[in-house]
């Protein structure tokens, strides 16, 4: 019961239908070729539609599905019926063979091919590099093959005109090691003429339209296939084969399977020179035949390692001995057309079985000891043209369907034979089946005697002229009241036969009307002994291995060749004996309609050939009153989970006790006949039963089994969770406890260094004491910033502070800030800045701190301002801890103006070396200030003292000093805004401020 389909897409095995009627046959193939299912089971034969358009479902992926798995687990497939072949050739050493019949344009070919891939595909684990050239070899093969056998009918562009069998060779584990290729019946006829709409042979036109222009010129061929007879088409044909694309393809494969470099130049020149032989034409002078274009016999001389007058000769000529005298018999123009034609013919098959004999050189199994290597076993693939009924019929398709008949008569034999011994060996009572045998069609055509073959052959050894209508008259005598056998003289009444040409056999797949026109020449396949001896003397060794038979001498006597129609009887009987002895599996491809297109389904047209293939008398073999029937452990395996008696394990005595009770417990005792090793049950509607009931349950476990694997998942995680936890926390406490040590370790001893572990570099901390180590850190700069700064006297740490106050807010912004010298603060009050005033000052000082109630100055110092009238004056400022005060010392440090610091909200200054000083209060009446006079040293800037003073006594006071750093330096004059540039200049001996257009411009010495 092929599993993933549902009934949607019918069923998938013919064996299921409810009944074994033709119309309910034809229903279900009709449903699954529109659902896209090509492939349907009866049992273990493969019904396969060929559906005109690629599938993807040949790929890795689905190998892989396949691979090791039963007929019934996966929906049908060519896949399936390849692994099971491989597994009963493997696990039993049984030899198999797998023959794919249909006819033409079904996909037999095809089939092969993916046979093939499937094979190779599984094969070799351990890619041993002999047993890939061998597979190489087998797929490459293929294209060869094609290429020689293969050609465009009216029904296939791709259709096999010979038969193929190919056995492939295992070792003992199941390994492919070799292989050996048998072909049958190359229809040779086709060299020379081909039916409308046909083609010749593939190789033609891919040497033709494919081959380099140097090569084309070395053989004496255009690119025009419309220039050569055999090549030639009536009609316009579309075709789907890229010749010329083939054609290295063709010549790569032909590389990589062994063939040299001048055996692929030989196959070229025996193409060209086929197609050169068709250009002859003869021609009479009176009553002699003459050679019209003797050019074209001098260039297949050349081609062929031969002379012209040889080749010349034996054209025009046949040479006969009578006794011990020899003769040169002159041809007619008929006779010398003939010979030419039947020269290509046995030049062109003589080439293609040169070929697969030099590709069973290089497959074929070397000779193994088998105690040494184990035992060989094979897969045999047949691959054989399929019944045909064309609107001219000849021997070429009396012989297919002589063929077809033979391999039907073993289909039928062995599935009934396998049938009744299975039901035997089971002990179930056997149904008799009534079934069309056709052995009274194969004996028809092959008896002694009385068989057509037989009578075909007598007429070709009669003496004297025998006609195809000789031979028809002695058809009729013997097989006149045949029921199979009919023609115009034993049926005057049927007109669709004519008299004297056409005889019909009633097939078991339809009646098909012969015309004996050809048989007496096909059969005898008379090739003139001249053309042997005359290819036999080639200068080319390959063409002369061809003809090994020209050695002969004219008088020889030799026994008479058996005729064509005996050989290919004879390699029928050997093929069909070689089947029996094997285990067969069958693949059985239909032809849905004859326009190629995915989408129509020509039920004429399947149905003839669902009759012909006697697909329906092997359902009803199959069937034989059980609809199915499998081994008791593998259907337990499938439906233990229905009862609880069987699930998840029995405990009965045995698998057939315990199949009854599942069997009972679900009502179907009585549609169930129980075997030795097998339960077979009889109708579909149970099997669809069991099917539905296992589905049901199948969510049920599913979902059981989801809900126990996720609770399962669920403890392993947590376990590992709580287990990864636990690692986690020792180790961090082991990373922690490292970190500390090694800290430890580190700053032992930098109390009593001499820079307290300035230079002491810190561990990296784990992630978890980031944080910790930078609060360490802080602490640490704490600390021995306070072992720095202890030794300090108390009166310098304000300034201390103020320059730390500096250097945070212009770090970045200003280099110059002053931080290297001593920081007075009130530098008036000192006789050394301000030897004349001092006194003044200080009593100035003195009187503004018992009026405005100051605690301590913080700066002084001697300025040049300018104010919004442009006018540049010098004063000083006096900055204590709670005003800013202007003053002019011109008039004994008179205070111009008072700002209280509260009001003053930021200092602005420049990135410069000049002393340029904004301070900006709320109300806008900005003070603009230049810090430097005469007297005082470039180096002596006191910019970062006023910030660092200002900004200290801020931040004692909890308050924010905005500081600026730009230039231009903006600012503000009585709610006015403009802005400062400071500029340099050469000879400026004191710092001056002028009106510029946004504001003033502030010019300091470059010096």
């Amino acid at each position: 019961m092929a599993e993933q389909e549902g009934l949607q897409y019918g069923k998938a095995d013919f064996v299921l239908m409810d009944s074994v009627t033709l119309p309910e046959f034809m229903d279900n193939l009709k449903l699954r070729f529109e659902k896209g299912r090509i492939y349907t089971f009866i049992g273990e034969v493969v019904v396969s539609m060929n559906p005109y358009k690629n599938l993807p479902i040949y790929g890795k992926d689905t190998i892989e599905q396949y691979k090791g798995r039963e007929l019934y687990e996966r929906p049908p497939h060519l896949f399936s019926i390849a692994d099971a072949a491989y597994k009963a050739m493997k696990r039993r050493c049984k030899d198999t063979c797998i023959v794919i019949s249909g006819e033409s344009g079904a996909g037999k070919t095809e089939a092969s091919k993916y046979i093939m891939q499937y094979i190779a595909a599984i094969t070799n684990p351990s890619q041993r590099a002999e047993v890939e050239r061998v597979k190489n070899m087998l797929l490459k093969s293929n294209c060869v093959l094609e290429a020689f056998g293969n050609a465009k009918t009216t029904r296939n562009d791709n259709s096999s005109r010979f038969g193929k069998y190919m056995d492939i060779n295992f070792d003992f584990k199941g390994d492919p090691i070799g292989g050996h290729i048998s072909n049958y019946l190359l229809e040779k006829s086709r060299v020379i003429v081909q039916q409308l709409g046909e083609r010749n042979f593939h190789s033609f036109y891919q040497l033709i339209l494919g081959a380099p222009e140097q090569t084309l010129r070395s053989l004496h061929l255009q690119k025009d296939i419309s220039s050569y007879m055999y090549t030639r088409s009536i009609v316009q044909m579309k075709s789907s084969v890229n010749d010329a694309g083939e054609f290295k393809e063709v010549s790569e494969a032909m590389k990589v399977i062994g063939f040299k470099p001048e055996e692929i130049q030989t196959v070229y020149k025996v193409l060209a020179a086929i197609l050169h032989l068709g250009n002859l034409k003869f021609t009479l002078d009176g009553d002699t035949p003459l050679i019209e274009n003797s050019k074209v016999v001098s260039v297949v001389a050349d081609l062929l390692g031969s002379k012209f007058e040889l080749l010349e000769k034996a054209l025009l000529y046949r040479t006969v001995a009578t006794g011990r005298d020899v003769i040169d018999k002159q041809h007619t123009e008929q006779e010398a057309s003939y010979g030419r034609d039947a020269f290509a013919k046995a030049i062109y098959e003589r080439l293609f079985c040169w070929i697969v004999t030099h590709i069973n050189d290089v497959i074929d199994v070397k000779k193994q000891d088998a105690a040494l290597h184990g035992k060989n076993t094979v897969i045999g693939v047949l691959d054989i043209y399929g019944f045909e009924i064309f609107d001219n019929n000849s021997f070429e398709q009396f012989c297919i369907n002589y063929c077809n008949e033979k391999l039907q008569q073993l289909f039928i034999q062995l599935v009934l034979t396998q049938e009744q011994e299975e039901y035997k060996r089971e002990g179930i009572p056997w149904k008799h089946i009534d079934y069309f045998n056709n052995q009274i069609i194969v004996d028809l055509v092959e008896q002694q005697h009385r068989g057509i073959i037989s009578l075909l052959d007598d007429a070709c050894m009669n003496v004297g002229k025998v006609t195809d209508p000789m031979f028809l008259d002695a058809l009729n005598k013997p097989l006149g009241k045949h029921a199979h056998y009919s023609s115009r003289k034993t049926c005057p009444t049927d007109k669709a036969l004519e008299y004297d040409r056409d005889f019909r056999i009633r097939h078991y797949a339809g009646d098909v009307v012969y015309s004996v026109v050809g048989f007496i020449d096909k059969n005898k396949d008379t090739l003139f002994q001249d053309f042997k001896r005359l290819l036999y003397n080639s200068t080319n060794p390959v063409l002369k291995n061809m003809w090994p038979e020209g050695k002969l001498s004219i008088t020889e006597v030799t026994k008479r060749p058996l005729t064509a129609a005996t050989l290919f009887k004879n390699s029928m009987i050997a093929l069909v004996d070689n089947l029996a002895s094997k285990e067969p599996y069958y693949v059985r491809c239909i032809k849905p309609n004859d326009k190629k297109s995915p989408a129509l389904f020509d039920e004429e047209r399947c149905k003839h050939q669902v009759e012909y293939l006697g697909l329906l008398e092997n359902v009803r073999v199959r069937r034989a009153g059980f609809a199915y029937r499998q081994v008791y452990e593998k259907f337990l395996h499938r439906y233990k989970m229905i009862s609880q008696l069987t699930w998840p394990n029995h405990d009965l005595p045995s698998d057939q006790i315990a199949v009854q009770k599942l069997l009972t417990e679900c009502g179907f005792q009585q549609d169930a006949a129980y075997g030795k090793t097998k339960v077979f049950i009889r109708t579909p509607r149970t099997l669809f039963s069991l099917e539905e009931k296992r589905s049901e349950m199948l969510i049920r476990i599913i979902l059981f089994l989801q809900k126990m694997w996720r609770g399962t998942l669920a403890r392993w995680r947590y376990k590992r969770t709580k287990a990864a936890l636990t690692i986690l926390r020792y180790y961090r406490r082991y990373k922690v406890k490292s970190y500390i040590l090694e800290v430890v370790r580190r700053f032992n001893g930098v109390r009593n260094s001499r820079d307290y572990g300035k230079n002491v570099k810190w561990p990296t901390p784990p992630k978890v004491l980031r944080r910790f180590q930078g609060y360490m850190q802080s602490i640490f700069n704490r600390w021995r910033a306070y072992q720095l700064i202890k030794g300090i006297p108390p009166a310098d740490i304000p300034k201390i502070k103020a320059k730390v106050a500096a250097f945070e807010t212009l770090k970045g912004h200003r280099a110059d800030m002053g931080l290297q010298r001593i920081w007075e603060g009130n530098y008036l009050s000192s006789k050394q800045e301000n030897s004349q005033g001092s006194d003044l000052f200080a009593s100035r000082a003195n009187e503004l701190q018992r009026k405005d109630k100051f605690m301590q100055p913080l700066f002084s110092c001697n300025v040049r301002k300018v104010n919004r009238f442009n006018k540049v004056e010098d004063r000083a400022i006096f900055i204590t801890d709670r005003h800013l005060y202007k003053m002019d010392p011109s008039k004994q440090y008179k205070v111009m103006s008072s700002t209280p610091l509260y009001n003053v909200s930021g200092i602005s200054v420049t990135d410069g070396k000049d002393q340029l000083v904004v301070f900006h209060t709320k109300d806008r009446k900005d003070l603009i200030v230049c810090l430097c006079l005469a007297g005082q040293s470039p180096q002596d800037s006191r910019v970062g003292e006023v910030v660092g003073v200002l900004g200290n006594h801020f931040k004692n006071e909890k308050r924010r000093l905005q500081v600026t750093v730009s230039h231009p330096v903006q600012c503000s004059q009585h709610g006015k805004s403009c802005s400062i540039t400071v500029e340099t200049k050469i000879n400026q001996a004191q710092p001056h401020f002028n009106k510029s257009r946004s504001g003033f411009t502030l010019s300091v010495s470059a010096n």
